[in-house]
């Protein structure tokens, strides 16, 4: 990429020498957020086992207790990188890390599957300021030229979470109780929050937009409310149904009235504006569009390997592994194959390879060796790495330096929409799928136990487990429905893939383009400490 570098002068040089060293610190601070729901992907069948083992969740509170973060985390970022914007991305940072550390402890403690979807969305509400914060820190310590480089690396450390995050949770679910995986985060936020008041420098933006509250609310209403109608669906196996229909549609009209309003509002949380570039729209539909695939096929990962395949949560993410491996090696050189073969070939490439890789879902079986799995997991983190890093640095370097906040806002935003409406679709056609499929095998079941022991494979187990011989039947029939529920919920992924890869290849441009011979971004407020 040949960008020539702006001026030294325009960051003061005690920041930019230790920019390697911030950006360790802002990878840290990533960390937990990305930690945080890899850990808590090992974790959901044990939480959703009876008590005293787990909470006895259902697979529609578990979906909840996921996208509970995600829809919160999501509705908020807009204001969030305004926030950081107008105050102090250091600031808001390190606000956002002790409210997540604070969530993260009272969701440890949780003592019902209520409790937990609402720290949950405590712990968004902190993650929500950490996340956008940490690309904008990053816009404003790099210089243009460096700026795909350093992107790159902390791509890489979105990877090294999704490593760590399913091992320490497997390793931690083994040694006690399911409420550690949150509690762990508490001493990752400590050691954060003191190197950050240490390290990191502040910046703003010196002419910050207004606050939007209104679309706040409607943002968030809108997609709760649409989530909420799929995942009913899903769990009523009938999306016919008038409530959920209802729902559904009312979601769909507050999203409507969102972008009308934002679109005439003087000072909208989200630019609507930003969208006439065909690019910064290409990359965002890329962003949702692939994390909308992932999302919903690796919720249904953990039942395939743990209650399918009988591995432990330990095992089960250490078979995650080489997706990490793939993401922490190949997203910080992503940039050398863009150089090479453009944004639209790279992360078209990668959004069909995701397709194969989910597709490859709908081939497995219950006595499939483990080998095809760790090689299509590795190939999908491939993946991840060559959409990822590309459409990352188009976003960007789309705006001023002075917008990183709301650039990096706007990116977060559509990837945690994107999964959480993933979760929702797809995991309600895993409901669907899977209720169709062991309903008709229920005979067995005492009448007053059908309808919890169709509500997802780790009720029908529990409930097999419970009719002595006669529950093996019943547990083979599970396995069964389950892997015939999730060949179809692959595919789906599969498709949403592919139309992703169409966009891309439709408007994304193909190699970088230069910049202009004595061009500059606005000036910017850095204050170093």
């Amino acid at each position: 990429m040949t960008t020539p570098a702006v001026p030294a002068s325009r960051i003061p040089e005690e920041v930019h020498r230790r920019r390697w060293v911030i950006l360790g610190v802002l990878i840290l601070s990533l960390l937990i957020v990305v930690l945080d729901n890899s850990i808590l992907n090992v974790a959901v069948k044990t939480i959703s086992t009876p008590a005293p083992t787990g909470l006895g969740a259902t697979q529609s509170e578990i979906e909840w207790a996921i996208n509970s973060y995600t829809l919160v985390f999501a509705g908020l970022l807009f204001t969030s990188g305004l926030v950081g914007d107008r105050l102090g991305r250091k600031k808001v940072l390190l606000g956002g890390l002790v409210v997540f550390g604070i969530g993260s402890a009272l969701a440890a403690e949780s003592g019902s599957p209520g409790q937990l979807i609402a720290y949950r969305a405590l712990m968004a509400l902190g993650a929500a300021f950490v996340m956008p914060a940490t690309l904008a820190v990053l816009m404003n310590v790099f210089e243009r030229a460096e700026q795909p480089k350093a992107i790159g690396i902390w791509a890489g450390g979105v990877g090294l979470g999704i490593a760590i995050g399913p091992i320490t949770g497997g390793a931690l679910l083994d040694h006690f109780w399911w409420g550690s995986v949150f509690l762990v985060n508490v001493p990752i936020v400590i050691v954060a929050v003191a190197l950050m008041i240490w390290l990191v420098p502040d910046s703003r933006d010196p002419n910050p937009g207004r606050l939007d509250p209104v679309g706040v609310v409607l943002s968030v209403v809108g997609l709760v409310l649409l989530v909420y109608g799929i995942i009913k669906g899903g769990e009523l196996a009938d999306f016919t149904d008038p409530k959920v229909l209802l729902t559904i549609v009312a979601g769909l009209a507050v999203l409507v009235g969102f972008v009308v309003y934002e679109k005439r509002s003087d000072h909208p949380s989200l630019d609507v504006t930003y969208f006439k570039s065909k690019t910064f729209s290409a990359a965002m539909a890329a962003i949702a569009l692939v994390f909308f695939a992932l999302m919903g096929v690796t919720f249904f990962s953990v039942f395939y390997t743990q209650s399918v395949l009988g591995y432990s949560p330990l095992e089960a993410g250490a078979l995650m592994l080489p997706l990490a491996v793939a993401q922490m090696v190949f997203a910080p050189r992503a940039r050398l194959v863009v150089d090479r073969f453009g944004n639209r070939v790279t992360t078209a490439a990668g959004l069909v390879l995701i397709a194969v890789t989910l597709a490859v879902f709908a081939l497995l079986k219950a006595d499939t060796p483990i080998w095809i799995l760790e090689v299509d997991v590795f190939l999908m983190g491939t993946a991840m790495a060559h959409i990822m890093t590309p459409t990352s640095v188009v976003i960007m370097q789309a705006l001023p330096r002075e917008k990183a906040g709301s650039a990096s806002a706007l990116s977060n935003t559509f990837r945690q929409v994107g999964g959480a409406l993933g979760i929702a679709v797809l995991g309600s056609v895993l409901s669907t799928a899977y209720h169709d499929g062991i309903e008709g095998k229920l005979g067995a079941v005492p009448a007053g136990l059908r309808d919890a022991a169709g509500d997802s494979i780790e009720a029908t187990l529990g409930v097999a487990a419970k009719l002595g011989p006669q529950g093996r039947a019943l547990a083979g029939a599970a396995d069964d429905a389950f892997l015939h529920a999730m060949h179809v919920t692959a595919l789906c992924g599969a498709g949403v893939a592919l139309l992703g890869a169409l966009v891309v290849a439709l408007f994304l441009p193909g190699r970088p383009p230069a910049a202009q011979e004595g061009e500059k971004d606005r000036e910017l407020v850095v204050a170093a400490e």
